[in-house]
């Protein structure tokens, strides 16, 4: 697909040429507008649960850009002939009621008829323009912190093949309805160098963004990321995403994964990720600090997971 060529004006601080999370625009000397937006189908059968889990998801975007939302817009494509609208009410309800915890105020939305359910959020947040956090900006001596546990494709995989045990289901929904907004306020005060949530490239994809073509080193401990419940049963079984092996491809030759690191843990490192967690960059004489906060403020999967280091090419290696 051919990329727009896309005229910007100067107050343009964060737009489309490095896949960002979000789209900046500078309005004043203090205030500047944090844009996004996100839908897509359901992962759950609950239709209140899927209202929740796909409003955080969409508030994610504006805390990885250091932002606080306060605004937000229905999207809905609704197949009226498949569903009753007491299902849509469901799912609108589980949408207000993650907005509301947030503190995000409903404007309204806008809705369509389809042949496939799908629903998010389109967001507006507000940072100070100087404080935008941005998802590349790597460098040697950089630690990376994740916030939550990885797994949820595998996990929706497995789920959706009926292979799912009952006690998986609730730390993998948990997860996913759970909001960013702790993480983005214990990151207040750290020197961050790049911030992004992990998503639908997986981790690894996500890193290949964070890295830019920089002649860097990303090592990854995969003995110290934080998996869900089930997630490696489930991968060690072959129930994986699609996702997982686009994922791959996408990554390509960038990654070196070591010989004695485990299938499934390798895996799960590129699992498309539904509502995940911040990946934080930041100097590693910091991470101590800022995993003490992230604990202090309930993000309990926090967890250094890898290192940054100067490299003659840019390489994301598992290890």
């Amino acid at each position: 697909m051919q990329r727009l060529s896309i005229p910007y004006d100067g107050r343009v601080i964060v737009g489309m040429e490095n896949s960002d999370d979000a789209g900046v625009y500078r309005l004043t000397d203090e205030i500047a507008l944090i844009q996004t937006v996100d839908f897509f189908t359901p992962i759950v059968d609950d239709p209140f649960v899927f209202g929740q889990i796909a409003v955080a998801n969409g508030l994610s975007d504006v805390y990885a850009m250091g932002g606080r939302p306060i605004t937000a817009m229905n999207i809905v494509c609704f197949p009226t002939k498949k569903f009753s609208m007491d299902v849509l009410g469901r799912i609108l309800e589980g949408g207000l009621d993650v907005l509301t915890s947030a503190g995000v105020q409903l404007l309204g939305g806008h809705s369509v008829e389809d042949e496939e359910l799908k629903y998010g959020v389109s967001v507006t947040g507000v940072v100070h323009p100087g404080k935008a956090l941005k998802n590349c900006g790597l460098r040697a001596g950089d630690a990376l912190v994740l916030t939550k546990a990885l797994g949820t494709g595998i996990i929706g995989t497995a789920v959706k093949a009926g292979e799912s045990d009952p006690a998986v289901l609730g730390p993998f929904i948990e997860t996913m309805r759970t909001l960013n907004s702790a993480a983005a306020a214990a990151m207040e005060g750290f020197s961050i160098h790049a911030c992004t949530d992990v998503t639908g490239f997986g981790l690894m994809g996500h890193l290949r963004e964070m890295l830019a073509g920089d002649a860097l080193e990303v090592r990854i401990d995969t003995a110290s990321l934080p998996v869900l419940p089930g997630a490696g049963d489930n991968a060690a079984m072959g129930l994986i995403p699609a996702g997982m092996y686009r994922n791959r491809d996408h990554v390509g030759d960038l990654c070196v994964i070591d010989a004695a690191v485990r299938r499934e843990l390798a895996d799960i490192a590129f699992d498309p990720q539904t509502s995940g967690g911040l990946l934080i960059a930041l100097p590693a004489t910091e991470s101590d600090a800022l995993l003490a906060g992230l604990r202090a403020g309930g993000v309990a999967a926090a967890t250094r997971i890898g290192s940054v280091a100067n490299s003659d090419r840019p390489v994301l290696r598992l290890v």
